[in-house]
């Protein structure tokens, strides 16, 4: 795998769509130091307050959510680790990032719908499982417009697949944002 010392890869898509499988590959597979960020972590420190992220009046938390993720993921970048950002990071949330001093690659995993909500509703826990917040989040990927090439469609692809097709996507150069 390339040197990404002092990059930060968003890795980003909807629920069931690979993210996490994806990231915890990655960091694994690089020789240096890494560090994997899973969004819903830093959505689950808030406790008291707490407004789910997938509704409209979550908004003003959500840009919070991504400021605070954007400085943990520079403040890792520049002690040279290489920062994977697993979450849902919508192209008006990527703001704060663009601010950043740093190399930023932005993927997107993208499977079809039926296979978005399936895979969901396979995962066990306190996942997503519902097929409605699930499919809105979903429409949020498909009009990506000049960030229509930062996109990988992964509805046939095995983990190994994706985790190859992310790999490639870094090497290529193509998915950096900055």
């Amino acid at each position: 795998m390339l040197d990404l010392c002092g990059h930060i890869l968003i890795l980003t898509g909807a629920p069931g769509s690979g993210k996490s499988t994806t990231a915890k590959r990655l960091v694994a597979a690089v020789s240096g130091p890494a560090v994997h960020l899973h969004s819903d972590d830093f959505w689950g420190f808030i406790k008291n307050g707490r407004i789910q992220p997938w509704l409209r009046e979550a908004h003003k938390q959500n840009e919070i959510v991504m400021g605070v993720l954007a400085q943990a993921a520079e403040g890792y970048a520049n002690g040279a680790y290489f920062v994977v950002l697993d979450g849902i990071v919508v192209p008006w949330f990527l703001h704060p990032f663009r601010k950043l001093k740093r190399p930023i690659h932005y993927v997107v995993l993208r499977p079809r719908l039926d296979a978005t909500i399936e895979r969901s509703q396979q995962r066990g826990g306190e996942s997503l499982h519902d097929p409605g917040p699930i499919s809105a989040l979903h429409r949020e990927f498909l009009a990506m417009g000049e960030l229509e090439k930062h996109v990988i469609e992964t509805t046939n692809q095995t983990p190994d697949d994706t985790h190859a097709a992310v790999q490639a996507a870094l090497a290529s150069g193509r998915f950096r944002l900055l």
